[in-house]
């Protein structure tokens, strides 16, 4: 059974940088869409990157140009690289695996981002 776990969450200055990390275990990542979730205090759950298994990506307008997804399949890990970090940034992070043929979703315990102004 596919599990997900986050790391690379922290504190960082409006304009720095953090890479966080989606790292799989009981499964290849690379069949699996991966996307990158953000929860703020008082908002909802929202979608900020994905990369698709077959090789497409997607991002939330407000990250075009400052966050950038990755993978690295040889050590089943999937990257989120956020430069320019801007306060409405903070959140807990969290990494998804999804693959619709095997009715997979698995989501991660989450990490959390604090960009301060």
């Amino acid at each position: 059974q596919l599990m997900v776990k986050e790391s690379g969450g922290g504190l960082a200055h409006a304009g720095g940088s953090l890479r966080l990390a989606c790292v799989g275990s009981g499964d290849t990542l690379d069949a699996y869409d991966i996307g990158w979730f953000r929860q703020a205090p008082r908002k909802e759950r929202e979608g900020v990157a994905c990369a698709r298994s077959g090789g497409t990506t997607w991002y939330k307008d407000s990250v075009k140009g400052r966050f950038t997804i990755s993978r690295d399949n040889a050590g089943n890990t999937v990257f989120l690289q956020m430069d320019n970090l801007k306060p409405e940034d903070t959140a807990v992070y969290y990494c998804n695996a999804r693959n619709t043929q095997t009715a997979t979703n698995a989501f991660g315990q989450g990490t959390q981002v604090t960009v301060s102004s």
